[in-house]
């Protein structure tokens, strides 16, 4: 199967460094860009202990992302877990071509990820709240 993106080694060693990273409190975001020039994916930035609204204002506004986010959720009886979602940051105010191969790579992008809760965010940072990640992972 042909890809139009390269996720080069560096990020899946990255990917499964944070995947298998102990977290006992707050969550974490790995945020991963296309270089639409090279058609490889390249890291961004890695948060340790971000607040989903801390998050939400790091991503930029007009350029899609793909954020795995280790999220720390509190179930109703109290206890903690810390489940993998992959936001698909897909601004609409991005450029149409940088979307549409953003669009292209995601599903091999989540396959190497290995997550299988995505979180589709379409309108900016209003639309990433601890309010809406927790409706999608209650669901």
């Amino acid at each position: 199967m042909s890809q139009t993106v390269d996720i080069p080694q560096s990020i899946k060693d990255s990917l499964r460094k944070f995947r298998f990273a102990r977290r006992n409190a707050g969550s974490a975001a790995i945020v991963i860009k296309i270089n639409k020039v090279k058609l490889v994916m390249e890291e961004v930035e890695q948060f340790d202990d971000i607040s989903i609204e801390e998050l939400a204002e790091e991503l930029p506004e007009n350029a899609p992302r793909y954020v795995v986010l280790s999220y720390e959720l509190t179930h109703k009886d109290g206890r903690k877990s810390f489940p993998l979602v992959l936001i698909n940051w897909a601004p609409t105010s991005s450029e149409i071509g940088l979307l549409t191969l953003h669009a292209s790579a995601l599903i091999n992008f989540q396959s190497t990820a290995d997550i299988t809760k995505v979180i589709e965010i379409r309108d900016g940072p209003e639309g990433l709240t601890k309010e809406a990640i927790d409706a999608k992972l209650s669901s």
